[in-house]
């Protein structure tokens, strides 16, 4: 891990700059280094839990959520087959998005809470629109560990 991608971080919010997301299908990120950094904050409607965070542009909102141990849990490894990291955006941020793909949709049929901004954290990678927002993790997920363990992925 980055040094300054330290979780749980103060920061500031700031205008949220208009930037296209891309689809992202069934691996972790590759985010080049060199990648600028966005703030934005996590809000944990079970507990009210409201994080800052910093990430790179191109990283997905699973494997920045689970750096900040986050309760976003990922079951499939990013392979669009459960609806664990079900997370609802901004619409200017959900606006931006490619429309999700029919696996990412029938996924999404299962998410509890699932609302008209609702998107699996695993296919949305983090651009610079998301300056300054915010990205809700609901209160409850279907397909939890039954042992209570959270895979936490790789950092780049």
């Amino acid at each position: 891990m980055h040094a300054h991608l330290s979780p749980r971080l103060v920061g500031a919010s700031a205008p949220a700059p208009s930037a296209a997301l891309a689809r992202f299908h069934g691996h972790d990120s590759d985010v080049d280094s060199d990648a600028p950094e966005v703030s934005f904050r996590f809000l944990a409607k079970l507990d009210g839990e409201d994080v800052a965070v910093v990430a790179q542009v191109g990283e997905n909102l699973l494997r920045v959520a689970q750096r900040y141990k986050l309760p976003l849990e990922g079951a499939c490894e990013c392979s669009i087959a459960c609806s664990t990291c079900h997370v609802i955006l901004e619409e200017v941020v959900f606006d931006s998005l490619e429309e999700a793909c029919e696996d990412e949709d029938d996924m999404l049929d299962m998410a509890w809470g699932l609302e008209e901004t609702s998107r699996l954290g695993c296919q949305v990678k983090v651009a610079e629109n998301f300056e300054g927002t915010v990205v809700t993790i609901p209160a409850a997920s279907r397909n939890f560990y039954v042992d209570g363990e959270v895979p936490r992925g790789s950092t780049h």
